[in-house]
């Protein structure tokens, strides 16, 4: 989560330019991040929304209503932290003009190198905003809801509905890969071996490509369950997991796979495991994925892997697998195996 920009969402309200909303008001926080600090004139409880894992796990245990996807109606004050992703920003726009009351305020802020200006425009050009600021490299903008903000909400939902990719695949905006399949996962798809078989596991499936194209490659396997910290991704993976042709059993759980453990025990895991948080790449997600797997997997269980070619996941392999290997490489990426 970007601290600059939770920062930059209260500056308005810390420096006096707006009023807290009050100690009664009902406020709406979609995209919430953990550590945020409410100003003065606040309620002492929030409804949260979160659907990342990880930052909804982070949020547990405070007072304040939390789910992963937005609830309730009729709110004073809805706050949106923006992220990286404007099909998904817009969305969260729609969902607070659709839950606040007519009259109510819909505040915005995300960081300048995210795109916050291009969606403060986007948002100006439907509805006219009443100001906005600059602080922590950020921008925040605010609105008043009109009366009537039906058609708003619907031109904002009709510029980013669900996706249908090639071979009807469903994706929603904000998810990795949202407009096609990506090509590391296609290239482990490519080369998963038919014979597996068993009870099989997909770490960080997103939408279910990896686990539709498991199900489809070999027939043995009979089970598969699919881990995602995504909310979204995971509602898309149930409907894709549901196209299947064959009867595989499958579960699609919204999970945390750096801080929850696994209690099954699986003989295979396919992954194409996320390597950024920010920017920035960061191995440490892969190779936790990959720790994860080894203690998931039944002995003699096989783990099948792509990432890119860059990254030194072979260290972590070796550690925590009796064998390890090269199935195939491209340009860009190379597809691991190996055995519990």
């Amino acid at each position: 989560m970007n601290d600059g920009s939770l920062k930059t969402l209260f500056h308005p309200f810390e420096a006096g330019m707006l009023e807290g909303p009050g100690a009664e008001a009902k406020v709406l926080f979609l995209n919430a991040a953990p550590g945020f600090a409410l100003p003065e004139a606040f309620p002492a409880v929030l409804t949260l929304q979160q659907d990342f894992r990880p930052a909804f796990r982070a949020l547990e245990g405070e007072t304040h209503a939390l789910a992963p996807q937005a609830e309730g109606e009729g709110y004073d004050l809805a706050m949106v932290l923006a992220g990286r992703h404007r099909g998904q920003n817009e969305l969260w726009v729609g969902e607070a003009l659709k839950r606040t009351r007519p009259g109510g305020r819909i505040m915005v802020a995300g960081g300048k190198t995210d795109g916050i200006a291009s969606l403060r425009k986007r948002i100006a050009g439907l509805l006219p905003g009443d100001d906005h600021a600059s602080k922590n490299h950020g921008v925040v903008f605010w609105l008043t809801r009109p009366n009537d903000a039906d058609a708003f909400v619907e031109a904002l939902e009709a510029a980013n509905p669900p996706l249908i990719l090639d071979g009807g695949f469903l994706t929603v905006p904000g998810v990795f890969s949202q407009d096609h399949a990506d090509e590391g996962s296609k290239l482990l798809a490519e080369h998963l071996p038919a014979g597996l078989k068993g009870h099989a596991a997909d770490f960080g499936a997103g939408w279910g490509y990896l686990s539709v194209k498991l199900a489809e490659r070999a027939p043995g396997i009979n089970s598969i369950d699919l881990f995602e910290a995504s909310f979204p991704a995971c509602v898309a993976a149930k409907a894709n997991m549901n196209t299947l042709v064959r009867d595989v059993e499958s579960k699609v759980q919204w999970y945390d796979l750096l801080g929850e453990p696994v209690e099954r025990r699986y003989d295979l895991v396919v992954m194409n495991p996320p390597f950024h948080q920010g920017r920035a790449a960061e191995p440490s997600i892969g190779e936790g994925f990959i720790r994860a797997a080894s203690a998931a997997l039944k002995p003699g269980g096989k783990l099948y892997l792509v990432a890119n070619r860059s990254l030194p996941y072979e260290a972590t392999l070796e550690t925590g697998f009796a064998r390890h290997g090269e199935l195939v490489r491209d340009e860009r990426f190379k597809v691991l195996w190996a055995v519990r």
